[in-house]
């Protein structure tokens, strides 16, 4: 096991590893940018340094100030969290060949799932399917219009790199294609340094579902079951919860069963999670492999009583995996709310600045994962997520009553926050019913989410 962690990230995800760390006796060494200073956990790591200024591009990404405090801290493996340089296959390789241990998975797989054209055809291989679109990337606007002739409209345009809804377009007709064809491109070129798209089929109001793996490398992979992502504004989630609502028994076999595979072919190792649309007619598709720890991967520890980063420690450190599928037992219903420091009433803009009082909720089935408190200021520089609000009851109807409860009970002066929003959506027939999609958000609440009629009020 390791002796020494260097956690390259901020905010709830850096105090979540720390936690892992300290329960398995390994100590944590917690880099800072000069923006987060004041942040709580820099009490509770062993050892900190301060890596930068404020600016992500010269602190939270500045990959030889990482690996320089690294060094200096004496750890023998970093912790990448999410988002940051966590599906970074350069920084996995740089951190081998500096004889780091990266928790995660093998530069070489990071790469290969991270492009999105190689997944797509990883998944077809291994037999799962895949949204119809192009064979690889599409080079100009004139191979695109030919795509969408064969395929038909609607179309999504996506950018092979990256992801959080970032280079991709929707085009309903050819005007609509041409043009986001080259927004995608310019949007991606921008955000990712690769202009490279594809296109695939949109398809109309699905599910989003995924699919939490862990493999170690001794070659055994398994699924901790599903997640329901479906509530999300412009595919960035809202709401998780775990199982989902939409599945059967036999769907939700054969869509864990697929994640699996796709794991399995692009040598997985370490925790990670398949994507997948499940439409209208109850077919799904691949969609990508988010090679990483995932933000709500606490709702699937709530339901299987894993503490997935300490699977990841484990892995990483070369251990077997200590259960078999058969072991993984689910139980209950979780469901988690992003707690994000914006306005819902103005188009979600960010609401950065001083929590004047900050008073977490609690009570029977209450978990809530946040590094902010009472005079803590929010920094304008990173995500605007305060914390991640959890609830496990046995079964989703007292779910969804106790998160009420408990937002109700979350005190959080000064910045405007998603809260109001969470208490609507959660009260509207649609969830309580569980017919909902991924346009949910945008079809009833828009930029300017007001009560609608068809709110439910039990």
């Amino acid at each position: 096991m390791f002796r020494r962690v260097l956690i390259a990230n901020r905010g709830e995800i850096a105090q979540r590893i720390i936690r892992a760390c300290r329960e398995l006796g390994i100590e944590t060494v917690a880099v800072y940018s000069a923006a987060d200073a004041d942040a709580i956990y820099l009490r509770q790591a062993d050892d900190t340094i301060c890596i930068g200024p404020a600016a992500s591009a010269k602190s939270y990404l500045d990959i030889p100030a990482i690996i320089a405090a690294a060094e200096v801290a004496d750890a023998d493996a970093i912790h990448p969290g999410y988002g940051f340089l966590s599906e970074n296959a350069h920084f996995a390789e740089v951190c081998r060949d500096c004889k780091i241990q990266f928790i995660g998975p093998e530069p070489a797989t990071i790469a290969s799932v991270g492009d999105k054209v190689m997944a797509r055809e990883m998944a077809r291989k291994a037999g799962v399917p895949v949204v119809p679109g192009s064979d690889g990337s599409v080079p100009d606007e004139k191979r695109a219009l030919a795509i969408a002739q064969e395929i038909g409209f609607p179309i999504m345009i996506k950018a092979a790199a990256g992801g959080g809804g970032r280079g991709m377009r929707i085009a309903r007709n050819e005007p609509s294609l041409v043009a986001g064809f080259h927004a995608a491109k310019n949007e991606a070129e921008a955000a990712f340094g690769d202009g490279t798209v594809y296109l695939e089929k949109f398809v109309e109001n699905p599910r989003h579902i995924e699919v939490q793996i862990l493999a170690d490398k001794h070659g055994k992979i398994l699924h901790l079951g599903e997640r329901d992502c479906s509530v999300q504004r412009r595919h960035q989630k809202l709401i998780e919860e775990s199982p989902s609502p939409s599945l059967t028994p036999e769907l939700r076999a054969r869509i864990c069963d697929a994640a699996v595979r796709v794991a399995r072919a692009a040598n997985y190792t370490n925790a990670g999670t398949g994507e997948f649309l499940l439409a209208r007619d109850g077919q799904f598709y691949f969609i990508e492999v988010n090679a990483r720890i995932q933000v709500e991967h606490t709702v699937t520890e709530l339901v299987t009583g894993l503490d997935l980063v300490q699977q990841q420690l484990l892995i990483a450190a070369g251990e077997k995996l200590a259960f078999d599928q058969s072991d993984v037992q689910f139980r209950g219903h979780a469901l988690e709310c992003r707690i994000n420091a914006e306005d819902p009433d103005k188009d979600f803009q960010p609401s950065p600045g001083r929590i004047d009082l900050f008073v977490p909720p609690g009570g029977p089935g209450v978990r809530l994962d946040s590094h902010c408190y009472s005079g803590y200021r929010i920094p304008p520089n990173y995500d605007s997520m305060i914390g991640k609000l959890l609830v496990h009851r046995a079964r989703r109807d007292l779910s969804i009553r106790t998160m009420l409860r408990a937002l109700d009970e979350f005190v959080i002066d000064g910045p405007k926050t998603t809260i109001p929003l969470h208490r609507k959506i959660l009260t509207h027939s649609d969830f309580r019913s569980g017919d909902h999609d991924t346009g949910f958000v945008e079809r009833y609440y828009g930029s300017h989410p007001a009560i609608p009629a068809k709110e439910a009020r039990g």
